[in-house]
């Protein structure tokens, strides 16, 4: 959990760059990319995080333009270009509009009752989990994987490194 709003803004701008990073490796062609028939699409899930951010932290009185009832895009470039816009709101609101004391308050999410640190470590761990799903997805559809939490098996020979099995 964190303590303050400049912890949680660090831990953002990490994340939000790693989902950026593997955002921007995505083609059009690869957003139907699924694991099986009836699973999510790689568009859908990368879409799903997009617009999990407004939905989550709308929940806690941030205003926030964008809307998840709209459909999953075909372009990867416009899944790119919102889940940009919409991580910079992030650090925009909270910076301008919480405090670190607001941090400790109680907020009504989804039937229960979350300190609102809870809810902003939940909105990394959502995106996280998903990313993750995104990378496997990718690989499927013959796409590159950036490394996130270290280098990608591609980027062991960058490094001057023996390839990773």
């Amino acid at each position: 959990m964190f303590k303050t709003i400049n912890d949680f803004l660090e831990g953002w701008k990490y994340e939000s760059e790693a989902t950026l990073k593997v955002l921007q490796n995505l083609t059009d062609e690869s957003l139907k990319q699924k694991v099986t028939e009836n699973g999510r699409s790689l568009g859908f899930i990368a879409w799903h995080i997009t617009n999990t951010i407004p939905e989550m932290l709308s929940k806690t009185g941030l205003p926030f333009e964008m809307s998840e009832e709209t459909p999953v895009p075909n372009s990867a470039k416009t899944i790119y270009d919102e889940y940009e816009k919409g991580s910079k709101a992030v650090n925009e609101l909270i910076s301008k509009l919480w405090t670190d004391e607001m941090l400790k308050d109680d907020i009504n999410m989804y039937g229960q009752v979350w300190k609102r640190a809870n809810v902003l470590a939940s909105l990394i761990a959502h995106q996280t989990h998903h990313r993750g799903q995104m990378t496997v997805l990718m690989r499927q559809a013959g796409l590159k994987v950036p490394g996130v939490y270290g280098p990608a098996k591609e980027e062991w020979t960058l490094m001057g490194m023996p390839e990773q099995e």
